[in-house]
């Protein structure tokens, strides 16, 4: 089957680091392995990681000043809007989508591929893909993995909500099935859609189960890290507010004054690292802890394998929607986690079996589930044996696999 793929969002580099890029390049690389011709068609490339097996198709969003203004225009806005930063931001996204069907054809004209699938990363302002998916008389599979508009609104700002959501609610109507990442998005999913819609199927993220396997270059790590036999907690994901490092940093101190063998290392990048790093100054933990700043996502193994467990800490929120990248990738490396008791978590991570869940928060809670299984190593090898078998079954080709039967091809005209 020729499958394209399209990431439409200027945000999301594929070949970069953050978790949507690993997330497009493992979906396509699986969908490479089991067989389909895979056409990436994104507006962002980046760099840092290897491409995956797909044919990528480019398309920069362009920044003429002139196409922001016909598209105030055709949009009934004051000229006035474009003063607006946000609202440029915004105008410049309608923009781009508004070219994106014509040139996602062309592209695939100069290629020679007619694609008999779509499957589309959920962007906000974008329906291109409902477009192209008419223009071929094909199926059309949207990934929707946050509640878009939502996230917008409260972190980023949004100055043209309205076209947001009528874009949002057509790109959801215009799909043949809709994967949801998790309870929480596929129900935020079905808010909009209201009554009849296409089915709503809830797939967490997979896991590279060839890349992420225990003890890879444990030895070699270990010693260029200096961390002999010390007993080392793992923390992987970007240093924001909710991501809980602050909490964290709190934890370890207790930590450390409980177990002086103990260390920490906490890999990512963000807005709270260095006052991260700074609290861990203070309580005189420098030395105890391993902040390497961002990881190109194809050596993370070897540094959960440094490990012997690693912790989620995420703080108490509302409608927790993730489905934490980090989390399957620890597990199916073998080490058992430690995790706030939110969202789908708590299906992930079996307490007492793959790890251990604590109330959002909850300070001592947290700091005994993890002394716990510092303080048991045998436990807490035998909970990394049940972590790689449970992560199994969450391997990509099976989520690529389930997403892609959710609306096969059209059968060809006889």
């Amino acid at each position: 089957m020729k499958l394209l793929y399209l990431c439409l969002d200027r945000g999301i580099p594929v070949l970069g680091d953050k978790g949507a890029s690993v997330h497009v390049r493992a979906f396509t690389a699986a969908a490479a392995a089991l067989g389909h011709e895979v056409t990436l068609a994104c507006a962002s490339t980046g760099a840092g990681n290897p491409p995956p097996p797909a044919r990528l198709i480019a398309l920069p969003p362009a920044s003429d000043p002139a196409l922001l203004e016909a598209e105030a225009a055709a949009r009934g806005h004051d000229p006035a809007v474009l003063e607006d930063p946000t609202a440029r931001r915004d105008l410049a996204k309608l923009a781009h989508d508004r070219a994106l069907p014509r040139q996602i054809l062309a592209a695939l004209d100069r290629a020679g591929v007619r694609p008999d699938l779509i499957c589309e990363r959920h962007a906000l302002f974008h329906t291109a893909g409902v477009a192209v998916a008419r223009a071929l008389g094909v199926r059309r599979i949207l990934e929707v993995n946050a509640p878009l508009l939502d996230e917008q609104r409260r972190y980023r700002g949004l100055a043209l909500e309205a076209e947001a959501a009528a874009a949002e609610a057509a790109s959801y109507r215009g799909a043949d099935a809709v994967v949801a990442v998790s309870a929480a998005v596929a129900a935020q999913v079905r808010r909009v859609l209201g009554g009849a819609h296409p089915p709503v199927a809830v797939l967490q993220n997979g896991v590279d189960l060839d890349r992420f396997r225990p003890d890879t270059r444990r030895a070699e790590m270990r010693a260029m890290l200096g961390l002999g036999n010390a007993p080392t907690l793992g923390f992987f994901g970007s240093f924001k507010p909710w991501h809980g490092v602050g909490f964290l940093a709190e934890v370890f101190a207790d930590i450390a004054a409980a177990r002086p063998d103990a260390r920490l290392i906490a890999v990512g990048e963000g807005p709270e690292h260095a006052a991260f790093a700074a609290r861990l100054a203070a309580d005189g933990l420098s030395g105890r802890a391993i902040l390497p700043g961002r990881v190109a996502h194809h050596e993370i193994p070897d540094w959960l394998a440094a490990t012997d467990l690693t912790v989620a800490p995420y703080l108490p929120q509302p409608d927790f929607y993730f489905s934490p990248l980090k989390v399957v990738e620890s597990l199916a490396a073998g080490r058992p986690v430690v995790a706030a008791a939110l969202g789908g978590l708590g299906q992930m991570i079996v307490p007492g079996e793959t790890g251990q869940v604590f109330t959002p928060g909850d300070h001592a809670a947290c700091r005994a589930a993890l002394l716990d299984l510092l303080d048991n190593p045998e436990r807490r090898a035998a909970m990394g044996r049940a972590a790689r078998a449970a992560a199994a079954g969450w391997g990509w080709d099976r989520v690529v696999a389930r997403a892609l039967a959710l609306a096969p091809p059209r059968a060809a005209a006889a």
